[in-house]
């Protein structure tokens, strides 16, 4: 049997792979996937593809003024996957042409190759359907991930230089999202304030937080507050990169410890990066809220 495309050895050569559970749902009475469900495995890694990319999908196809259509999907069938499997679903920019984007994908099962394909997609105006040339700076992203370059930029400095990206992550965040008056969201802490922001291969503000003198004592304790993350790359990576440089810049300026109150969601980022929860959980903007402190 030909195989769609020249498969790389397990998982090798695939910079990015989806992990996923076979629910109840995707099989028959034997406890095998239907097929069709593979397509939808794959659809569902190329979207986590985009946010390993930090590209909100609507916010960047906004920006490039198109949409990526689906135009051809090919895929072959190896061996079947079962109620419960646990597959990876490796995906990868193979190659890039002047309308359109070609990605190939795999299945596994532990190192067992269950299914190939690849999906073409083209690059169209969204009015009139007709294909148009993929955009310089998505050609550059994809190329830098697949090659191991960087694909976002962290910058740091003072209000005045990074307020109105780091702003527009807030309301997004604190604001549009979580319901937080804006009046709250905006004080005169800023001003004195460390901020960093993280940028995408699109110059688009994805992330954000700062960092405040915070409280005297035995050694300077800083201050983390106003960390935000848009919600489509949530887990990607976005958020512990604003904070290492937060801390970064703690550590640099002498701090023994940093504290921040953490949403009690967030809880379990803050612990796995070296935070400790004290206290009691309380009420802040209408949401509660833990205390949180590590030491440096």
């Amino acid at each position: 049997m030909t195989e769609i495309f020249t498969l790389p050895p397990p998982l090798e050569g695939f910079r990015f792979s989806h992990r996923l559970r076979v629910r109840w749902a995707e099989v028959d009475m034997h406890k095998v996937v239907f097929k069709a469900h593979y397509l939808m495995y794959f659809d569902t890694a190329i979207a986590d593809y985009w946010r390993a990319l930090a590209l909100p999908y609507e916010l960047a196809m906004q920006e490039m003024g198109g949409q990526l259509h689906l135009q051809k999907v090919s895929m072959e069938h190896h061996a079947s996957a079962r109620f419960d499997d646990q597959l990876d679903v490796a995906v990868q920019c193979q190659k890039i042409e002047t309308f359109s984007v070609i990605f190939a994908g795999a299945i596994y099962r532990g190192t067992e190759l269950l299914a190939t394909c690849e999906l073409i997609y083209v690059f169209a105006d969204p009015l009139t359907q007709r294909a148009c040339q993929l955009p310089a700076p998505l050609r550059q992203v994809l190329e830098n991930f697949e090659a191991g370059q960087p694909i976002v930029t962290l910058k740091t400095g003072h209000w005045d230089d990074l307020g109105w990206d780091a702003m527009e992550v807030r309301i997004e965040v604190f604001v549009d999202e979580q319901l937080i008056p804006l009046e709250l969201e905006n004080d005169e802490d800023d001003a004195d304030a460390f901020h960093a922001v993280v940028y995408n291969g699109f110059d688009q503000p994805v992330a954000t937080g700062r960092l405040l003198a915070g409280q005297q004592g035995q050694g300077r304790i800083g201050r983390i507050g106003r960390m935000a993350v848009k919600r489509e790359l949530r887990g990607s990576g976005q958020g512990a990169a604003v904070l290492a440089a937060l801390l970064a810049e703690a550590t640099r300026r002498g701090d023994s410890g940093l504290v921040l109150h953490a949403q009690t969601s967030a809880q379990g980022f803050y612990e796995r990066l070296g935070f400790k929860a004290r206290g009691e959980v309380f009420d802040e903007v209408g949401l509660t809220h833990i205390e949180m402190f590590r030491t440096l």
